[in-house]
């Protein structure tokens, strides 16, 4: 009886103690960006070595199989007829330990100090004068970098990016890349695809995944975007800074074309909610044809993938997690990328 009671107490003590420290991390300044600097390493580097031992997602089959697992075990214990409070209960305490495995192994990551903070960089406020100047030259980096890409060396892709994390990490404040990682398949990629999403996070074990479905000129925007998340960073307009950073500065002209292009859709978004649709039709005619063509192929090859239904409900979602972990802005937050470059050029600037 005794053995029981401790065994109880034990399994409802440590899921109540993880989340009582989540908590505080989540309120208190400071405590996110200890949490990242210092405790995320110790959960995130044995999960990515024992989930890069397997090819397939770990993560993925988690999840999966606890959905599966819970509706399995509430239709055996209605059946058995067991008490309504004991089913809740063992629902509860399930959920929980799921809960404190979520922000423990990465999630607390959204409760860091802020891009700014981190790498001491000055906030630019808006100007139409340096929007247009940062407009005209990617507009120009990105016609020229433009090339047809139909395959991948993801290998050299791979290197590419491991190598120019290992030069960012320090300075924004990021983990150092393993040499174990590596992009994982998604289990159900149609579903994802329905749903367009390119690529995710798989927090429980430290994987992150990409897309089968992925044009091969999307392919390293997004797994450097992915890597950024393992590597402890949340915030989406932070992975895209880096994906875009990582991939632009490439000896690999592949990797420079797939950085300007993975940009474009924030830079139409940005033009045209700040200087209107008049400048942004005039804007638009600057690309070059085969930028044009490339993006109305990229829209069409996605519309005929996604599913209305799931992909509205997924966004929702989506949005509303974002929104209750710390980033105010929800899915719009992918876009604030373009306010990133603008300070860290600005920054740039200054030194010289």
């Amino acid at each position: 009886m005794k053995t029981g009671r401790l065994t109880l107490r034990f399994r409802w003590f440590v899921p109540a103690a993880g989340l009582i420290y989540c908590w505080l991390v989540m309120a208190i300044p400071g405590w996110g960006e200890w949490y990242a600097r210092h405790l995320y390493p110790l959960f995130a580097t044995p999960l990515s070595f024992l989930s890069g031992r397997i090819t397939f997602s770990a993560g993925d089959c988690f999840i999966y199989g606890s959905i599966l697992a819970l509706v399995i075990y509430w239709i055996f214990a209605l059946l058995r007829r067991r008490k309504w409070y004991a089913i809740l209960g063992h629902t509860v305490e399930f959920l929980l330990w799921i809960y404190v495995w979520f922000y423990l192994a990465w999630g607390l990551n959204y409760f860091r100090d802020g891009f700014y903070q981190r790498s001491g960089t000055s906030y630019v406020t808006y100007s139409e004068e340096g929007f247009r100047n940062f407009l005209q030259n990617y507009t120009d980096s990105l016609n020229a970098a433009f090339l047809p890409v139909d395959s991948l060396n993801k290998q050299a892709v791979h290197e590419s990016i491991n190598s120019g994390y290992r030069q960012l990490a320090a300075s924004f404040g990021m983990m150092q890349p393993a040499d174990w990682l590596r992009p994982k398949p998604m289990l159900i990629p149609s579903l994802m695809s329905g749903t367009g999403v390119l690529g995710y996070m798989g927090p429980f074990f430290n994987e992150y995944h990409v897309n089968p479905d992925l044009l091969p000129i999307q392919y390293p925007f997004t797994t450097a975007h992915e890597m950024a998340h393992v590597l402890g960073i949340s915030n989406e307009a932070e992975a895209n800074l880096y994906a875009y950073l990582i991939c632009t500065g490439s000896d690999l002209p592949e990797m420079r074309a797939s950085g300007y292009f993975a940009l474009l859709p924030y830079v139409m978004s940005n033009v045209y909610g700040l200087l209107g649709e008049p400048a942004y039709l005039e804007w638009r005619e600057t690309l070059s044809p085969e930028v044009r063509e490339a993006y109305k192929e990229k829209a069409d090859y996605w519309q005929a993938l996604y599913s209305p239904a799931i992909g509205e409900l997924q966004n929702k979602a989506y949005n509303l997690f974002l929104k209750g972990n710390n980033i105010p802005s929800g899915r719009q937050n992918y876009s604030e990328v373009i306010g990133l470059i603008l300070a860290l050029e600005a920054a740039d600037a200054r030194t010289l």
